[in-house]
């Protein structure tokens, strides 16, 4: 009887599973370097009518973001809230696609991940928004003046078809050189940007993960780029009001940052360093939302083609 029943137990199969190999993870490719463009290009085409309202509110005497809104809907109707819309485009697929790209390559450079301290994230916001400032000045100055254009007299008014027109007759009217128009303002304010917005919403959500309340999903998604928006606008506002004056200005009035702020600061005094900061805020925060809800949904999308999910 034992002996049957030796027999048995050795005649069953033996498996032997390598727990190491089960449990590695598989390792995700990166993400396609145009996908934050490519969000960031979806959520400015939903608020172009707040930045349009806000460019509008720093470059000209208008007040109140509600009285432009409708004076703008008044003089050229609902589709002028789209005014410079094509501007708007090309800005963000030149600056923004340049932007991620660089943060993600920056990160790279430094060591630095979600994870890291806000310090290296600023770090790699930082280079991402000097390279990317300077590659998408060009696409900014379209934008701002196209944005501007319809609030000016008449006989002031550029009147570009869109923004390759305006590229080309800014080349021929003014020369090479107006293409680098506002480049320091610029690029100053794309690095307070990306080491503000990129830097925080990575360091916000990390920070919301660890905390035990929230998982990877839009509700996190959502939480971190509220605050994140918060963050950019008030540290962005002093060179945005700069970079939108200079932008505007034509010939003389605009090559000089001190000289603009000399003249704003005789005439309104420091706070016009945060004039229009409501609805930069109300423009920048559902921009800000946007950008990375759409950001997280557009890689899952990928890691779903690639069958990751």
């Amino acid at each position: 009887m034992s002996k049957t029943i030796e027999q048995s137990t050795t005649a069953l199969p033996v498996t032997v599973v390598d727990t190491a190999a089960a449990a590695a993870p598989k390792k995700k490719k990166p993400y396609p370097f145009w996908l934050g463009g490519v969000a960031a290009t979806i959520a400015a085409s939903i608020t172009h009518p707040l930045d349009l309202t806000k460019v509008r509110l720093q470059a000209t005497g208008d007040k109140r973001m509600i009285e432009s809104m409708r004076k703008t809907v008044r003089t050229a109707g609902v589709l002028g809230l789209l005014d410079g819309i094509s501007g708007t485009w090309l800005r963000q697929m030149t600056y923004s696609i340049c932007r991620f790209w660089a943060y993600d390559e920056s990160k790279k450079l430094i060591g630095a991940n979600e994870k890291s301290p806000a310090w290296k994230l600023a770090l790699a916001g930082s280079m991402a928004g000097g390279i990317a400032g300077f590659v998408g000045n060009p696409g900014e100055i379209l934008m701002v003046r196209m944005q501007g254009d319809f609030a000016k007299p008449p006989e002031k008014r550029l009147n570009y078809k869109n923004a390759l027109d305006g590229l080309f007759r800014m080349i021929r009217e003014e020369g090479w050189s107006s293409l680098g128009r506002g480049v320091g303002p610029n690029v100053f304010r794309a690095i307070l940007m990306n080491a503000s917005q990129l830097a925080s919403y990575d360091f916000f959500k990390a920070e919301l993960l660890k905390s035990g309340y929230f998982e990877d999903n839009i509700y996190c998604h959502t939480t971190a780029s509220f605050a994140a928006g918060t963050v950019a606008t008030t540290v962005c506002s002093p060179a945005d009001v700069l970079k939108s004056r200079i932008m505007s200005a034509s010939g003389a009035e605009g090559r000089s940052t001190l000289g603009m702020i000399r003249t704003s600061m005789r005439n309104e005094g420091a706070m016009f360093m945060f004039k229009g900061w409501l609805p930069a805020w109300t423009r920048l925060q559902p921009t800000t939302m946007l950008i990375f809800i759409t950001l997280e949904q557009l890689k899952r999308l990928v890691d779903y083609t690639r069958g990751d999910l």
